[in-house]
Parts: structure tokens; sequence; C-alpha cells
């Protein structure tokens, strides 16, 4: 058993770990990193870039198909599942590869194995080598999520899959189940219905994109119903029955049960944190619900000891975590940062149509007592919105009526997801109405819907 001692130990090596223990790294700590599977966790793996690159294969397999509408022509058109997969798996791989180089550029030691933490401030790795003990002052535990698994519709591999077997599928689905409609679900349903499958969307909640604004959420639902998918809201999956190739589940909706035939279920209904076999409660780590404790700098209670991303708890987001991991980096270095403002932090989904939100709802700026003024702006009213053929989308704004303060945006339509961060700005400076509407926005872009949506609040709005 060899025995280290460092500065900083990180666990976990996803979005939030990797990036805390650079930002440690240039403070001029000496950093450990421990990693049991991928660098780049997940999100770099089997969640945010992977299922990117295969949404972006279905969008131009979609633009293909709608050729004529921009004076071209395209024959013939198709597709090569496995292609399609091995793009996505390359890209994967090469950010993944990517890290190791940020590693060693910025002098962080790299531990491939499980860990433990036996007692406060040391991590015990085990991997294929044997096992290392890594002596530190401050932990950041950083080790993420899984998908969750409800009794009865547990994956298989075969009929049912979780994200991970959706990421790399053996076969293209015919008749294909979604059970949960949050982005991981309402992604795959989009990937796989653009490319033809046949798509039931199942939703316990009563509408699709449940923490969505209603009016987003309607409006999403309005263009997957139209592509084709069945959405299928306040329906519970009691249980699915396998065989033959087939999987029949049983759908609960108003009292009454029916059963319906697929070939393929995937199951996104949910994360579980990972913190099982770390000790952590031995420590006196308080967990609950699979969720590390925190308080608003990601502090366990534990000295020394730090939980950053989705083990920390919602929202479950990539550069929630990232940024998560800037601060704690930044706490250990003796530094004061601001801590994180759930309400600053941007939500994106990529399916067709995108969906992307920042701050309050409607309903929840109501319910929190704000008298609000609202404005909206449809993609028809915009001529770069035409010009791409994208006229189905919507802007929505939310406005403190006393201060003009930017309580919420809330977009649906084409490049939403690039377009949000200009409200998340807005959000983080505590940007008025009147910063927004003094703004020049270049013309003709999608952004001048933002500013648009702001005079409407106002009753201003000049294109609509």
């Amino acid at each position: 058993m060899a025995e280290h001692s460092f500065d900083v130990v990180v666990i976990g090596a996803g979005p939030g770990g990797y990036v805390a223990a650079i930002r440690a790294a240039q403070l001029g700590k000496k950093v450990a990193i421990v990693e049991r599977e991928h660098l780049g966790g997940i999100c770099l793996n089997w969640g945010c870039i992977p299922t990117k690159a295969l949404l972006r294969s279905a969008e131009v397999f979609h633009l293909m198909h709608r050729a004529k509408d921009f004076g071209l022509s395209a024959d013939k058109i198709g597709f090569d599942l496995a292609a399609v997969v091995k793009r996505s798996r390359g890209v994967a791989g090469q950010l993944s590869g990517g890290i190791g180089h940020l590693m060693k550029k910025n002098k962080i030691t790299v531990f491939m194995g499980k860990a433990t933490i036996p007692a406060v401030g040391k991590v015990s790795v085990k991997g294929d080598k044997g096992e290392d003990t890594l002596k530190a002052p401050d932990v950041i535990l950083a080790t993420g999520a899984r998908a969750r698994e409800l009794p009865g519709l547990e994956a298989d591999g075969d009929l049912v899959w979780t994200y991970k077997h959706a990421l790399d599928p053996k076969r293209m689905p015919k008749k294909l189940l979604v059970i949960g409609s949050g982005a991981i679900g309402i992604e795959f349903a989009s990937f796989f219905n653009t490319l033809g499958a046949d798509t039931t969307v199942v939703e316990v909640m009563d509408r699709v994109l449940p923490v969505e604004d209603a009016e987003i959420s309607a409006f999403a639902k309005k263009q997957f119903t139209k592509q084709g998918m069945k959405i299928k809201e306040k329906t519970t999956v009691k249980k699915l029955d396998r065989g033959n190739g087939k999987v029949t589940a049983h759908l609960e909706a108003g009292g009454k049960t029916t059963t319906e035939e697929f070939d393929t279920v995937i199951s996104a209904v949910g994360i579980v944190g990972n913190v099982e076999g770390l000790g952590l409660e031995e420590l006196g780590v308080k967990i609950d619900r699979t969720h590390v404790v925190v308080d608003e700098y990601c502090r366990t209670g534990v000295k020394g000891l730090w939980a950053i991303g989705d083990i920390a708890g919602a929202p479950w987001l990539a550069h929630k975590a990232s940024h998560e991991g800037v601060i704690v980096a930044e706490m250990i270095a003796g530094r004061h940062p601001h801590p994180i403002k759930p309400n600053t932090i941007a939500g994106c989904t990529y399916c067709h149509p995108q969906v992307a939100s920042v701050g309050l709802t409607e309903a929840k700026a109501k319910e929190a007592g704000y008298d609000i003024k609202v404005g909206r702006f449809p993609f028809i009213g915009n001529g770069k919105a035409i010009a791409l053929g994208e006229p189905e989308g919507l802007v929505k704004t939310i406005f403190d009526a006393k201060t003009g303060e930017l309580l919420g945006a809330h977009m649906v339509g084409a490049e939403v997801t690039e377009l949000i961060r200009g409200y998340v700005i807005g959000r983080t400076l505590e940007t008025t109405e009147e910063d927004l509407m003094h703004t020049v926005f270049p013309h003709p872009t999608l952004s001048e819907m933002m500013h648009e949506s702001v005079l409407d609040a106002y009753g201003r709005a000049l294109h609509y």
C-alpha cells in the first residue's frame, strides 16, 4: 500500500470534479483526483455530450427531409444507426481524452479506482494495480448520480433501456415507450421519433417537461404531437410484462388501467446520488434521499469535506456542478466567492424544438407574491427565424412590476439553448427592464425576439 499527501483530493472526475481540481491547481494547491471509470464522468461519456451528437444527427436528418422547402433536392434519404452511434461515441472519446490532457497540464495526479473515506482527511483508492492511501486536509465529493430504477421497471439492456443503453443501441426501436418527460426522456423521445420510431411518452405529472413554465410546456407538447409523438400525461406505468421480444406496459390513468405493446422501453424517471460505499454516514455526513446535505458553499458539516454537483442535490446540471467546483476550490484557497444562486442557473433541453429557461416561472412568481408583468414574442414575428425555416417558437419574460427586475425567462424554439445565456447574464447582473430595453440587439438575429419580449411586457413590442 502506497501513501501520498496532497492539499486537495477530489473524488469523481465529472464536470464538477475535474473543474474543481483544475481551479485548485491554478490556486497553487497540490491536487489528486480519483475516478473509477472515465475521465469526464457521465456528462462527457454517457450524458450531455454524446446525446447532443445523436440529436445533431437527427436534426440533419430532419432537415434533409425538408430540402424541398429550401429549393434543394435530396433523394433516398436514410440513416445508418451504427454510424450515428459511432460518431457520438467518437465525440465523447475525444473530449474524455482532452480531460486527461488538462490533468497533465495542471499537474494533477490521477488515480483510477474506487474510493472510500475511512477517516476525515484520508481517502483509500482500490485500483487494478493495488491500493493507495491519499491524505489531504480537504476532500471534495463529486461522485455524481445514476439512473433511478423503479420496482418492476428495471432495465435489462434488451427490451428495457436506461440512458446508457439508449446511447449505444444495438437496434432501432420500432415502437418505443419513454417513461418520463423530463430532459433525458424527451431528448431520447425526440431522437428516436425523428428517425422514425413510433414513440409514446408517458408522464406521471399533468404536463410534459413539468419543471418548465406551463405555457412553454404546452407549446412544446403541441410541436411534439405534430411530429407524431403520442403524449400521455397524468399516467403511471404500473408494470412491464416482458416476453417474446415484446414489452406489455400496464398504464394507469384516471383510475383505469390499459395495456399496450412495445418493442423497446426507455426508463427516464430521475436519478439517485452515488453516496453508497464511500463511508459517508460513518463520518457524520447527512444524507437526504440519496443526496448529501450541504450549505450554500457546499460544506457538508464535516470539517474539510465538501460535496458538489449531482450528489449535492438539485438542479442536476453539469454547469451547476462546474461552478460549485470553482466555488469550493476558491473557498479552500482562502478566497471569498459568492455562493451559487439556483435561480440564475439555466436549464436546457435539446429536443426539437429546444427548450431553455432561467429563473421563476409565471406560476412560481405569483406564488412568491410578486406583482408581475409578462412579455411574449413568437418566432413567427422574427425575420431570421422565418429565413431559417423555423417559425415555430416563443420567448416569454417575467418581470417584477414594482422594481423591473427580470424574474424569469422561458423559451421554446430553434437555438434557444444558445440564446438563454443573454437572460442568464441579465439575472446574474440583476438587470431591470430598462437595461434590456436600452440594449441594441443586432439585426437580423434570433436574439431580437429576446428584446421584443421585454418590450412586450411593457406594451411596447414593435414587430408583432
